[in-house]
């Protein structure tokens, strides 16, 4: 494949537009993408500055609001942290646009795996949906599943932020037990690369406890801290939970969770953030509302409406 600047541009530019690429260039970024992501480890060692992303689920224009506010690629290093699709109405055009400007600048994008980068959830929250809608078969949503299997799981800023889309698990207590897991495959319901993509702290409760999402567990400050101190990292800063105000440190601030889908679903009414992490390691959370082509560009026949409810 060609994969020359000039086509990576015009792909990003068709997309900034909110329109598809199609179905053979689909495979052809998702080839090269795995090409490119087989070489990142597990854990992604990267540098400050950075620009730390939570879930975005789809919602395509909050996502074009997000480089309004952070900055343009490549002019801001940017980790996002996982759940690209489902949900919202624009997962195709979100997940492509994020996978052609990792491709175009791929020392500037880091993208991480969440637990809805996975066959089975987004067969249920709706990836899988839309794109039989807008492609009439399932053959993109293949080649973004296959290429889901390659994501890395975790990234550390300066050697000192650990960063992950869910948390912690009681079979990985090291980085290096992470940095040796197999990831090249489907989510699985249990183990240690299920966890990290599912848990969730808990700040009622110390140690580990099954979580109530019927995957992964809640993790208390104990373990929070345990964690950090036998990896020698100062702070946690993961996302895969809804925030009011689009962000929420917890554990002596020990931990932080980023939520970056503002109004998520259309109709929680919460805030997003984005984390902006210095060469200091000072963090410093961005807040934005909704985009207003978020709330004006709804499809006619609303089909996201019949979702099973997710909010935990």
């Amino acid at each position: 494949m060609n994969t020359s600047t000039f086509n990576l541009d015009h792909c990003i530019e068709k997309l900034q537009k909110c329109e598809i690429l199609p179905e053979s260039t689909i495979k052809e970024i998702t080839d090269k993408m795995k090409d490119l992501l087989i070489s990142e480890s597990n854990v992604q060692e990267i540098r400050s500055p950075v620009t730390v992303v939570g879930d975005v689920h789809g919602q395509f224009y909050d996502v074009l609001e997000i480089f309004k506010i952070g900055g343009q690629c490549p002019d801001t290093n940017y980790l996002f942290l996982g759940d690209y699709v489902d949900r919202g109405y624009h997962s195709v055009e979100t997940i492509s646009l994020l996978t052609c400007l990792k491709l175009r600048y791929p020392s500037r994008i880091t993208l991480l795996r969440g637990n809805h980068e996975s066959r089975q959830i987004t067969q249920v929250y709706g990836f899988y949906g839309e794109c039989m809608r807008k492609y009439g078969n399932p053959t993109v949503w293949k080649y973004f599943t296959e290429m889901f299997d390659y994501l890395s799981v975790a990234a550390i800023i300066d050697e000192a932020i650990y960063c992950v889309h869910g948390g912690l698990s009681p079979s990985a207590l090291s980085i290096d037990q992470i940095k040796v897991l197999d990831r090249f495959q489907e989510v699985p319901n249990e183990g240690a690369l299920s966890d990290i993509l599912w848990s969730d702290p808990d700040p009622d409760r110390d140690g580990f406890i099954e979580s109530q999402r019927g995957a992964g567990y809640s993790y208390g400050k104990d373990v929070t801290q345990r964690f950090l101190q036998n990896n020698k990292m100062q702070h946690i800063i993961r996302a895969h939970q809804l925030c009011m105000d689009g962000y929420q440190t917890l554990f002596d601030n020990k931990l932080s969770t980023v939520w970056s889908a503002p109004n998520y679903c259309n109709r929680c009414g919460n805030m997003a953030s984005i984390v902006e992490v210095n060469e200091k390691l000072e963090r410093y959370f961005n807040t934005y509302a909704a985009a207003p082509q978020s709330l004006s560009n709804k499809p006619t026949l609303d089909t996201n409406k019949e979702l099973p409810d997710y909010f935990l």
